[in-house]
């Protein structure tokens, strides 16, 4: 805490003003509180990203949550933060898997099964990372740990084996595909499509590229007007709501910077 000179400039420090602190325990801030200071700084895809591994890791006590937004309503990021968890997802399992996932549903694309359990006839178990049981298409993120940890590349051909067995078409998204968010949904419409899915094709209009843009952007204009467009993934308005409530919340358990909307 600065008591007196609040224009310090120290290298690797950033000071920022505030009413009160944020909670805390022994060893630092509280995670809850950590987080609604992202959100406040974050793009909307990381902040989804990250609010998504919380719930996963159950990193996140949702009632604490619950408090600092409604005792806390002017906290830098409170609003970033209610709106973020409308779109979070607990089920997915990495930081890449999020952004699919949310690459996906801010495309109007169909909302697919996340991890869900998939048994052969013999019981054989297999998880795919998306799934749309209709098509019986499967996506499956590539990190380089596929190809480098020679266990997980031995068990990738065991996977995709089961898949071929239980006839399941499958699309593997690496991570090359997916620093090209167009390439990769573009690449998931024509699996679908290839696996009857008559729906529209993606959308790359202002509701994706809201996507890149900073949080704080898109969200207070779109609490102003409701009826700015959302994604299928929002479960609507949780202003009064527990988070505990919250569809996407309930399930399981970066940069700053805005610019063009990457292709």
């Amino acid at each position: 805490m600065v008591a007196v000179d609040h224009h310090l400039t120290i290298p690797g420090i950033f000071l920022h003003r505030t009413v009160s602190m944020p909670s805390a325990g022994d060893e630092g801030v509280d995670v809850e509180a950590a987080f609604v200071a992202y959100c406040a700084e974050a793009r909307v895809i990381d902040a989804i990203k990250v609010g998504s591994m919380l719930l996963h890791l159950e990193q996140l006590d949702l009632e604490a949550l619950q408090r600092l937004l409604v005792e806390q309503p002017r906290r830098r990021g409170v609003l970033e933060a209610r709106w973020v968890l409308e779109h979070s997802e607990g089920r997915c399992r990495s930081l890449p898997e999020a952004e699919l996932l949310t690459l996906v549903r801010f495309s109007g694309l169909p909302e697919p099964d996340v991890n869900p359990e998939l048994r052969t006839d013999d019981g054989t178990l297999v998880i795919p990372d998306l799934w749309w049981a209709p098509w019986r298409q499967a996506v499956e993120y590539e990190g380089g740990h596929h190809r480098e940890d020679r266990s997980q590349y031995i068990a990738d051909i065991d996977r995709y084996l089961i898949f071929r067995r239980i006839q399941a078409a499958y699309l593997q998204i690496t991570k090359e595909r997916l620093r090209r968010p167009r390439v990769a949904i573009r690449l998931v419409f024509r699996a679908l499509a290839e696996a009857g899915y008559e729906g529209p094709e993606p959308e790359f209009g202002e509701l994706w590229g809201s996507l890149f843009r900073p949080l704080r952007d898109v969200v207070r204009p779109a609490a102003a007007d409701p009826a700015v467009r959302r994604p299928h993934s929002s479960a609507g308005n949780v202003a009064d709501a527990p988070l505990w409530a919250c569809g996407r919340v309930g399930v399981g358990a970066g940069g700053a910077a805005g610019g063009r909307a990457p292709e």
